[in-house]
């Protein structure tokens, strides 16, 4: 793998200046923030992204007041009180994108997060909580645990939410494979535990979030 060092002045080279590449990096949030969010956000969340994935963002975007008026706000508790017949009618509601098999999945998720508040603590406190040099873990926990918040999905959601994390996106799978770390499938558990271990490895060497390093190595 390559050092900290190649991958930020590559990057320096290609924006102009350090001053550029800082303002594309951005800043972290802190966990203090995350973890003061309310669950019914988090539910939210995870939501617009599921109905975000194969769809136009925008359309999504537009929407979202007309599904947080139908879906009570995103009360977990209300949304587990929903009958069927109910999450069936709202599903087929022409305000919102109908599709029930997405919007089966409000109602499973509304449950991972219950489950998860039966431990003493929010869902949002549990994400805030979670150790960055395993930050694959978690998104194995809401594949797990959640529905249709496998592969990029839950990591958006996290991002969106500030929760650190890097991003698989076209041009992190790129360089990966341009330096043989990843030869397999992306979301393989090999190619996941290696491309953790390049991260934590960078961050030993740098004072900067998997957030920034993941935009690190696109914008190189």
């Amino acid at each position: 793998m390559e050092s900290f060092d190649k991958l930020y002045y590559r990057a320096v080279e290609r924006k102009g200046s350090e001053r550029s590449l800082k303002i594309l990096l951005g800043e972290p949030i802190p966990n203090s923030v995350i973890s003061s969010t309310r669950d019914d956000r988090i539910l939210s969340a995870f939501s617009k992204k599921v109905f975000q994935s194969g769809f136009v963002w925008r359309v999504v975007e537009n929407k979202w007041p007309n599904f947080e008026q139908l879906f009570f706000d995103f009360s977990i508790e209300k949304i587990l009180m929903m009958p069927e017949e109910m999450l069936e009618r709202k599903a087929a509601d022409p305000l919102i994108i109908r599709n029930y098999n997405k919007v089966k999945t409000i109602k499973a998720n509304a449950q991972m997060i219950f489950t998860e508040q039966q431990n003493g603590h929010s869902f949002a406190q549990f994400i805030a909580d979670w150790p960055s040099s395993d930050i694959i873990g978690l998104w194995a926990y809401l594949k797990k645990h959640g529905q249709r918040l496998g592969g990029n999905t839950g990591p958006y959601a996290l991002r969106a939410l500030g929760k650190d994390t890097f991003i698989l996106s076209r041009d992190v799978e790129s360089y990966f494979r341009a330096h043989d770390i990843v030869t397999g499938g992306i979301q393989s558990k090999t190619s996941l535990k290696s491309i953790q271990h390049c991260f934590n490895q960078w961050q030993q060497q740098c004072d900067l979030s998997l957030a920034q390093l993941s935009r690190l190595i696109a914008f190189g």
